[in-house]
């Protein structure tokens, strides 16, 4: 799986995935705007069109997975896997020691994958996703000791 680090120049191809992978997506001045931040980092997955993108932060020794989707048909190819595996790797090479993510607590695909990473269950945030008119969900927080993994 071909990766590409990105930079503010790739948010419509990040923003692009991340439409496709989401009901409320993210803008391309959304992540423009992150983009610019301290320790923000992003990598697309494949070829044009990308078919996944994820975007991290590594702060104080910490990173947290910012936003991961993958577009519905590059789905249970390994693009996420090797998305997580290239920003774990770079967050462990840049002193992080410790990996967090949110992920739904409805959706077991992500939360099997990020367990299969390493990841294990340290907090749950009440009501954090909004789903519409099917109300909201909660949150797994996940961690990841990278010094272990």
């Amino acid at each position: 799986m071909k990766l590409a680090w990105t930079t503010a120049a790739d948010a419509d191809a990040m923003a692009s995935v991340h439409a496709e992978a989401f009901e409320d997506p993210w803008s391309a001045q959304a992540f423009v705007d992150l983009m610019d931040g301290p320790g923000v980092f992003g990598l697309l997955a494949g070829e044009e069109p990308a078919l996944g993108v994820i975007l991290c932060r590594v702060v104080v020794g910490e990173m947290e997975v910012l936003t991961i989707g993958v577009s519905p048909a590059a789905r249970r190819q390994g693009v996420a896997r090797a998305l997580m595996a290239g920003a774990l790797a770079a967050a462990f090479e840049s002193g992080a020691e410790a990996a967090f993510l949110e992920v739904a607590d409805d959706n077991a695909p992500a939360a099997a994958l990020y367990a299969g990473l390493g990841f294990r269950r340290a907090g749950l945030r009440r009501g954090y996703y909004d789903r519409g008119t099917c109300g909201r969900v909660d949150a797994l927080v996940m961690r990841l000791d990278l010094k272990s993994a």
